[in-house]
């Protein structure tokens, strides 16, 4: 007989009346015992049975107590029999559940992921497991649906797919991730932007939904998705039907993700109680490269299509830092006889803000550009292109705002009978709504009209983030998740994406334009700085977004905003910003290096050469892998070094592909940095040869002020 099959019986019979027999144990009884007597019959006597003396009676109770003793000891033993049975019950591959939450181990039984659960402490007795599903139906106090599916999609990767739903409306779902274990990237873009993810104080969950980071540093970026990797081969991808709300806790060491519908611009179906479900993908690989390649390849969208080569070969010269709103046609001329006047190259020209009379209007303003027609003419036969700057705003003041609001283009507030007054940074006024068919149509026919009329080749589409829509609003096509609005706006720009600029993205990937981080100020520092660059050039690119626009060189020049001692940027600080733009995978010109002196505008020359030749060349062949695999074409160093601890936390260099490193000076003053340089064999700009077994660091390693670090792998 089996100790399992013992203990069961055992079990079972604990649960009968026990040991009936035992109360007899230690009672004095009297028996009668018939004897032979003589002839003619039988005597009976009377034998009284002798009594227990005092001195037995220590060995009766030994004996009670020794026999509990045993019960004890064989319940107890059952007991641990069954808890681990319990706990083999509860173990999924390299995944260890516990009523609080679970842990993930790699192969060589490190711990690599732990989830802790936040919302609620499972009831064990009520979880099962049939295959690769272990299921669980109650927490300690309420019913529930959990479960944690086990999928193994290739030998190198093994995934979890977990679900915590509930059954009562409003409670939130929140389950609390430790990331001690290892260095994070992705989420979305932000203000103040590190590479790998810093996070410092305390956020109770909010909306993960778009929002403009340069009118509120708080918030999260126009760029996001559901996403995060780690240095330790591991990889989190929420479901994008979840309403999703992110915090953090540095104390702690977690990140909180929890869905709820309670207090939140997130809606339940039509129809449906509110009830939320938390649900995501955890996935675990060899390194942290393929298991990136895998997620892009099995979660995200891909563009179809290559932006026009030119705008990889050559710099977009926009308005927008030199003259902001203060733009005429005068000033468009003279911008466009200077880039030729100073033996430039331009994919395009932008005409940003304020070319129209009011915003919402779509037709030049008739005293700052008398004759936009030939205007246009002008610059067709000079060789320029030119694009506008858009927006989804109509503000009160203009002449489409009543029509609008008359057609029902507008989102609404939450009832749907009145349009949504929104405030922005130009002022008051409606919001188009891209779930509306007819506000698509109208503000498309409005493009092509402006295309027909002048001969526009694309659009800037600013804006486009959340935020702009009131807490609680509702569109014609109803929608669950707000940023799924950042969505349908990306999409109108699809005819226009060989040239087109966006500034947002969810689920946008397949749009094939390019994005662009948000504005940057012309400063030094990781807020929406030159050092800010990098980090969230890689986190976009990480993100799925392959074809970056990484804004204009040496930031805006806003006022107050602006490192030096004059309206241009600091002129030191615009040269290293023109150097590693020159690396990126497009160039864009604001501030003229002519507004400098002839030194600039000589290194100017020198990196618009040296990306056409160099730079864009590798990018485009990169760019056309991008269509079937979804790779960064700019890459962090642990792309080709991914078991060296040093390479996960370099966020001031970066590669394009894996064979041409890029390390520029990214300090006020300085004319040499450290650089890191990965194990292989690598030549400098310099013609210096390293072939190095393992990685090299180069300390004050020489960089004019009129160059920029970068090694090619021979």
């Amino acid at each position: 007989m089996s100790w399992v099959f013992f203990c069961e019986l055992w079990q079972n019979k604990l649960s009968l009346e026990p040991l009936k027999g035992l109360q007899l144990i230690g009672r004095v009884q009297v028996m009668y015992q018939v004897v032979p007597g003589g002839a003619g019959g039988t005597i009976t006597d009377v034998i009284p049975k002798q009594k227990h003396s005092k001195d037995t009676r220590p060995l009766v109770w030994a004996g009670v107590i020794g026999l509990v003793l045993l019960i004890a000891a064989v319940t107890a033993w059952c007991y641990y029999i069954a808890s681990l049975r319990k706990a083999e019950l509860l173990k999924t591959q390299l995944l260890d559940l516990n009523k609080d939450g679970y842990i993930i181990r790699n192969q060589g039984g490190s711990i690599v992921f732990r989830m802790d659960f936040r919302s609620g402490t499972l009831d064990l007795d009520s979880c099962s497991k049939e295959g690769e599903l272990l299921s669980c139906g109650r927490t300690t106090d309420r019913n529930l649906n959990f479960f944690i599916e086990t999928v193994r999609p290739k030998d190198t990767v093994q995934c979890y797919r977990v679900r915590w739903e509930e059954l009562v409306p409003d409670i939130p779902v929140e389950h609390a991730m430790t990331y001690t274990f290892a260095h994070w990237y992705g989420g979305a873009v932000s203000a103040i932007q590190h590479w790998p993810i810093s996070i410092s104080g305390q956020q109770p969950p909010k909306p993960f939904v778009t929002g403009d980071i340069y009118s509120n540093r708080n918030e999260f970026g126009g760029i996001l998705e559901s996403y995060w990797l780690s240095s330790n081969a591991t990889a989190i991808k929420i479901n994008n039907s979840v309403p999703f709300h992110l915090g953090w806790n540095d104390t702690e060491k977690t990140m909180s993700f929890q869905a709820r519908y309670n207090d939140s611009p997130f809606k339940s179906n039509p129809g449906e109680a509110p009830c939320a479900e938390l649900s995501y993908r955890v996935c675990v690989g060899l390194d942290v490269t393929s298991i990136h390649k895998y997620m892009v390849r099995r979660y995200f969208n891909k563009p179809n299509k290559v932006p026009a080569k030119v705008m990889f070969r050559h710099p977009i010269w926009s308005t927008w830092a030199l003259h902001k709103t203060d733009i005429d046609q005068e000033k468009v001329l003279t911008y466009a006889a200077n880039i030729r006047k100073y033996k430039f190259n331009c994919s395009h020209l932008q005409l940003d803000d304020r070319y129209t009379s009011r915003y919402g209007e779509f037709e030049f303003d008739q005293t700052k550009f008398p004759n936009a027609s030939s205007m246009f003419q002008r610059l067709k036969s000079d060789g320029f292109l030119v694009s506008l700057w858009i927006h989804p705003f109509v503000n009160y003041d203009s002449e489409n705002f009543h029509s609008c609001v008359e057609r029902g283009l507008f989102v609404r507030e939450p009832t749907g009978r009145l349009p949504a007054l929104v405030r922005w940074w130009n002022g008051i006024g409606g919001i188009l709504d891209f779930t509306n068919p007819e506000a698509r149509d109208w503000f498309s026919s409005q493009l092509r009209s402006l295309r027909s009329r002048y001969g526009v080749s694309s659009f800037k589409f600013d804006a486009g983030e959340t935020n702009y829509l009131p807490w609680k609003f509702s569109t014609r096509t109803p929608i669950r998740d707000p940023s799924f609005f950042t969505r349908r706006y990306t999409e109108m720009a699809i005819p226009y994406n060989d040239r087109a600029e966006l500034r947002s993205g969810y689920q946008s990937q397949n749009i094939s334009c390019f994005f662009r981080p948000i504005d940057r100020d012309s400063v030094w520092g990781y807020e929406l700085g030159l050092k800010s660059l990098i980090p969230t050039v890689l986190t976009i690119s990480i993100l799925g977004y392959q074809f970056i626009l990484p804004d204009m060189i040496g930031g805006n020049a806003y006022l107050n905003r602006t490192d030096g001692n004059s309206v241009l940027p600091d002129r030191e600080l615009y040269i290293r910003w023109l150097e590693l733009s020159a690396f990126m995978p497009s160039m864009q010109f604001s501030i003229p290096p002519w507004a400098y002196d002839n030194e600039v505008v000589e290194i100017a020359r020198k990196y618009t050469a040296l990306h056409e030749s160099i730079v864009a060349p590798r990018v485009l062949e990169l760019a056309g892998e991008v269509l079937d695999t979804g790779d960064p074409i700019i890459r962090p160093l642990w792309w080709i070094a991914t078991g060296d601890e040093t390479a996960y936390k370099i966020d001031s260099q970066f590669l394009i592909g894996d064979d041409l490193m890029v390390a520029p000076v990214l300090e006020p003053g300085k004319q040499e940095r450290d650089i890191y340089l990965p194990a292989g064999h690598w030549r400098s700009y310099k013609g210096e040869r390293f072939d190095i077994k393992e990685p090299l660091h180069l300390t004050d390693y020489p960089v004019d002020l009129d160059e920029i670090a970068y090694f090619v792998w021979v």
